[in-house]
């Protein structure tokens, strides 16, 4: 009596069928990321990334950051919405490259999932490679792994890793800011992607449904909490080339908030007092924050509160950035100075991420 083979794998929970499935879906989205730079396409075990470019630099310098989402997830998962949460990735990742002043050169990607659906993990992936594109990253590589019994089967985790290059002498960073200094806010585009566990807080101690229609918000509560992560590095290169020396450090406001991130790319000794009145947060920040009884002053070390990058920029040069910014689709003004100088720092942040950087508070009230 014959049997049909088993295969031992899928039975334990881990189908490779559809893991090959979801790697063919995706390969149009990822081959659009790729250059000539990129060697060997989809499917090796390593990616291979032509950096000859580099010889044209003097002292070429490495950039590298890794990042996740953090519990956004939950709000995709909950929505079964997950073409965002690639640009989320991306945005976490490269974003961090821009700030030391790095041309992104290219990115890998991590899922980890309970059980691989393949058009969804199509739909993340073809948002990181959508996001890629957008910011002049290769996406050269990654990889999906299922963990039955470990993670729910329709739950999931993203992480992304990207590298960049910066010539030395350009580096950004405190090294370059100097007294009278002008610090430019750029825009958010909402929340994105930090501050999410104190959101789901809120809306559980509420008793709201992200799928559950609200005003307030002129829609679903999740579509507004789905917003995806503003991309601020093409610009900011452009800025950078197009205005030589203008630059002399970028924060990028992610966890910690817009005092605590800008005071790590300061130097020590020297404290900026931004000023709330320069703009007006979000609806999005104003309905969370009084539905969880909170005052906005509250949320500034979770939330970016519609600030969503920092420039410091040489004080005549700050109109021509801000101009620059603003006409590339990223809203930017002047929010404060900086000085170097002893004084009094109570209620100053300082010391951020371990960074022996400079002080930053925040001052004055929100526009309305």
């Amino acid at each position: 009596m014959s049997t049909t083979p088993t295969d031992p794998y899928a039975a334990a929970g881990v189908d490779t069928h559809a893991g090959d499935l979801a790697v063919e879906l995706m390969k149009s989205a990822v081959g659009r990321t790729q250059g000539p730079e990129v060697l060997g396409g989809v499917g090796g075990f390593a990616g291979l990334f032509d950096v000859s470019a580099l010889l044209a630099y003097r002292r070429p310098l490495l950039a590298t950051s890794t990042d996740g989402v953090g519990t956004k997830i939950a709000i995709a998962q909950a929505l079964d919405v997950h073409d965002t949460i690639g640009q989320d990735l991306v945005g976490m990742v490269v974003d961090d490259i821009v700030v030391v002043g790095a041309k992104p050169l290219f990115m890998t990607d991590y899922i980890a999932c309970g059980k691989i659906v393949p058009d969804r993990i199509a739909a993340i992936v073809t948002g990181i490679a959508t996001a890629c594109a957008a910011t002049g990253t290769a996406l050269v590589g990654g990889e999906t792994a299922e963990h039955p019994g470990l993670i729910a089967d329709d739950d999931y985790d993203v992480a992304g890793a990207a590298v960049g290059a910066v010539e030395a002498d350009d580096v950004l960073g405190p090294e370059k800011v100097r007294h009278g200094d002008v610090v430019v806010a750029i825009a958010s585009s909402g929340l994105h992607s930090n501050g999410f566990s104190l959101v789901r807080k809120i809306l559980r101690d509420r008793g709201v449904a992200v799928t559950d229609d609200a005003a307030e918000f002129g829609g679903t509560v999740g579509a507004a909490l789905l917003e995806p992560t503003r991309l601020y590095t093409s610009p900011l290169l452009r800025v950078i080339d197009d205005l030589p020396s203008a630059v002399h450090a970028l924060s990028h406001v992610t966890g910690g908030g817009l005092a605590a991130n800008l005071a790590r790319v300061l130097p020590a000794g020297s404290w900026v007092e931004v000023d709330r009145s320069t703009w007006s947060p979000q609806p999005v920040f104003r309905i969370l924050a009084d539905w969880g009884a909170l005052a906005l002053d509250d949320t500034e070390g979770t939330w970016n509160l519609g600030v969503g990058f920092l420039a410091v920029v040489a004080q005549e040069a700050a109109s021509g950035v801000t101009h620059a910014l603003t006409a590339a689709g990223l809203p930017a003004w002047v929010v404060g100075r900086v000085t170097v100088g002893t004084r009094d720092l109570e209620g100053f942040v300082q010391g951020a991420k371990g960074v022996d950087g400079g002080a930053v508070r925040l001052v004055g009230s929100y526009a309305g």
